[in-house]
């Protein structure tokens, strides 16, 4: 069985103690670029990846997403967090396969969430979301793949933090090794989901400068991703340019981008 190995022991002693970034590269290249500015690990985007494919968020099949994982996994050095999304299936038995499908490509650590994509219904009802991070549980048990369970409320227009709370509590009574509720912002939102689930470390999300590492290390958390706020960063200088192009035939944004030395020699031959 392919698994974390070293890399999955590193993973998981960084959730131990302290305060680290876990940037989110969208293909090989940009995760090479960040393991070289010295992050001890990294996580997948499943919006940076659909963008660099020319598909929306979500957009991406399982097959395409295993094998982005492996690529991810075995093309670095550093540990690697997949982002599964919902896991591409609704039930738990199919989700149990498909996380352990996902955990054969090599990843240090994957994450869960449970929200639905349907508009009308976000969230996956309470009692099936306890019971699919269940069953990504049984999928990773000696493994050693480190199992995320996220809370989709805030970020699908349901920004309860009770609920979200009482979400992430059960997740981690079912076995979910770290907690994340992309959305969360203040200090009361933040200090209440780490409370509610100490001792298991917390993952926050950054995509905008509404805290510093060392703010949320004052309240606690663990883990800061930024999701596909870094792909946002490349797709915005990269669209910037090519409007001004497109638009006005002149060229003055490609002043400022970096030198060809300064990019190609990041890279091993």
């Amino acid at each position: 069985m392919v698994g974390p190995g070293e890399a999955g022991r590193v993973f998981r002693r960084l959730h131990e103690s302290g305060c680290f970034v876990i940037p989110n590269p969208w293909d090989l290249g940009s995760a090479r670029a960040l393991e070289r500015l010295g992050f001890k690990a990294l996580a997948t985007t499943s919006s940076g990846f659909a963008w660099s494919q020319g598909r929306p968020d979500h957009g991406v099949s399982l097959h395409d997403t295993l094998e982005h994982l492996r690529a991810m996994a075995h093309g670095v050095k550093v540990p690697v967090n997949a982002d599964l999304g919902f896991g591409f299936a609704v039930e738990p038995a199919a989700l149990l396969v498909n996380v352990a499908a996902a955990s054969l490509t090599g990843v240090s650590g994957l994450s869960i969430e449970d929200g639905t994509g349907d508009r009308d219904r976000p969230l996956f009802d309470f009692g099936l979301a306890v019971e699919r991070i269940r069953a990504a549980r049984r999928a990773l048990d000696g493994t050693g793949v480190l199992l995320t369970a996220r809370s989709e409320g805030f970020i699908v227009g349901w920004p309860d933090l009770k609920e979200t709370i009482r979400r992430l509590t059960a997740y981690a009574e079912a076995g979910a090794d770290c907690l994340y509720a992309p959305g969360i912002r203040t200090r009361e939102e933040i200090t209440g989901v780490v409370s509610a689930v100490a001792p298991r470390p917390v993952n926050v999300l950054v995509g905008s400068s509404f805290a510093s590492v060392h703010e949320l290390a004052y309240l606690g958390v663990r883990r800061i991703s930024v999701g596909g706020a870094l792909a946002r960063a490349a797709w915005t200088g990269f669209l910037e340019a090519a409007r001004e192009i497109a638009g006005g035939g002149t060229f003055h944004a490609l002043d400022r981008a970096l030198p060809y030395d300064a990019i190609d020699d990041g890279f091993e031959p």
